[in-house]
């Protein structure tokens, strides 16, 4: 057998105004075919995968492009168009195969194009032809548009959420196909639109118990090949946003839609109770400097670079500073100019500094102090499950009892190792602010002695029933209260 494989990933927060070009590619991940890393980053674990199975198999597994940018704003129509037509001709090149196994994210937007990723595969069918096997994984927080399920034969989605799946939900495509491309089983997709969008932890409940009922469903039932929720990815604006269900079955095409609906249906019977409950600004400092030891982890939810925000945001820092507090350290605000003066300024310099809330409005103003330059990382990483995430060049400042790392390349606090790598011992701080939504819980749960989820400006779409969209359907939850109302399930 010969499978093609390749990665074309990052998320767009239309809202977001950090408009990204080739560079974002370069700075996070752009492996050209054949020379990805030996571990993935994300939406690229079909490739690392890939060489396990043409191993084990006996397959050529021909890699294309791999290429990843942290989430951001809007992507350069060129920048699209070129990333894609690369692979495309990587693929043009490869012909004849036999399957396209694709690392994708879904929730790529870019300028003139709504829905890119449904482009890419339908160009990828084109060249394929309809009988050839094409598939691919998708981040949860993705769009299912129906142009992408016309595309491909099936898709998988990681199950979890923080993402610590990624290499696993891989592994479960990769079988799928090798299964297919076999003659063992005949994958057929089922969808249903869930008519709503929602945030869905799978750390708490509901949502863990959900999850764990799809893996029993996947183990038990022979005819369920793969389960997924699409989250949705509610800080884009275009028309097909919003959760669904995906049902991947053994040629049941009908029992795949049924059960589909079924859980589908089950999942909107609970919005609205899935996401942590959040403090503002000053009632998360209030609860940290109360706590009688640390670390406290405040998680600044929605300045999260994951979601495509700077997280360059100020306000908690700012409270955390009016009440005197000591013993903080911060990871991470990002402000490149102000990383680039610290690295001129060289580790010991004591300068005084502006820095963060330069990106947009309602995320606070920017700070000044005379502050002392600690240590300074080029091209520092930090883990995230099996891969490392990038956070670019960074400086370790201090003041006032109060540690930041500043930092060049935008990237959510995925793992304790960001304050390390800068040598920073998190475990005798106690107080951490990070930003992330989600993500960070799997690593920073190990060592928090409690966790503080606070909503603080607004830098991130977070209120779909007020955000401002143009495109994106107003015919879902919670911008109107039942969707389903007058229908009778199949």
């Amino acid at each position: 057998m010969r499978v093609f494989t390749a990665a074309l990933a990052t998320e767009t927060n239309t809202f977001s105004p950090i408009s990204i070009d080739h560079r974002a590619f370069e700075a996070s991940l752009y492996a050209p075919p054949g020379q990805h890393p030996d571990t993935p980053t994300l939406c690229t674990a079909p490739i690392t995968v890939g060489r396990e199975v043409a191993k084990a198999e006996g397959w050529t597994v021909i890699e294309g492009m791999a290429c990843w940018a942290d989430p951001a704003g809007l992507i350069n129509r060129k920048t699209y168009e070129r990333l894609r037509d690369e692979i495309l001709a990587q693929l043009q090149a490869a012909m004849p195969v036999d399957g396209v196994v694709l690392g994708l994210h879904g929730a790529m937007v870019a300028d003139g194009y709504d829905d890119p990723e449904g482009d890419f595969l339908s160009r990828v069918r084109q060249i394929v032809g309809p009988d050839i096997l094409v598939c691919a994984e998708l981040d949860p927080h993705s769009h299912l548009t129906a142009k992408r399920v016309a595309a491909a034969d099936f898709f998988v989605a990681f199950k979890e959420f923080p993402h610590t799946d990624f290499v696993d939900r891989a592994r479960d495509l990769w079988r799928i196909a090798v299964d297919a491309l076999k003659g063992n089983v005949k994958p057929v997709m089922s969808t249903f639109d869930c008519r709503m969008i929602d945030v869905f932890p799978t750390s708490r409940e509901p949502m863990r118990s959900f999850v764990d009922r799809l893996f029993t469903l996947e183990k038990s039932d022979p005819d369920i090949l793969s389960i997924s929720v699409i989250h949705g990815f509610m800080a884009a604006d275009v028309p097909e946003m919003g959760t669904r269900m995906i049902v991947v079955t053994d040629g049941k095409p009908e029992k795949g839609a049924a059960l589909a609906e079924k859980l589908g249906r089950e999942l909107f019977a609970m919005r609205g109770t899935f996401m942590v409950p959040q403090l503002d600004e000053k009632a998360a400092v209030s609860s940290a400097l109360a706590a009688p030891k640390g670390p406290v982890v405040i998680a600044d939810v929605w300045d999260n670079p994951g979601g495509g925000t700077a997280g360059d945001a100020t306000v908690i820092l700012t409270e955390l500073m009016a009440r005197g507090a000591t013993d903080v350290a911060v990871g991470t605000i990002w402000d490149p100019m102000a990383v680039q003066i610290c690295f001129a300024a060289g580790e010991g310099a004591v300068i005084p500094l502006r820095f963060g809330a330069k990106s947009a409005p309602e995320t606070g103003n920017p700070i000044d102090r005379r502050v002392t330059v600690r240590k300074l990382v080029a091209n520092a990483e930090m883990k995230f499950g099996e891969s490392m995430a990038p956070f670019g060049d960074a400086a370790w400042i201090s003041f006032d009892g109060i540690d930041v790392i500043l930092n060049s390349t935008r990237a959510q606090s995925f793992d304790p190792s960001l304050f390390s790598a800068l040598e920073i011992d998190p475990t005798s701080r106690k107080i951490l602010l990070i930003k992330s939504t989600n993500h960070f819980f799997s690593s920073f749960s190990k060592i928090a002695s409690q966790i503080i989820y606070c909503s603080a400006g607004h830098p991130y779409p977070n209120t779909p029933a007020t955000t401002d969209y143009r495109k994106a359907r107003r015919t879902i939850w919670p911008m109107v209260d039942d969707p389903f109302a007058g229908e009778t399930a199949a």
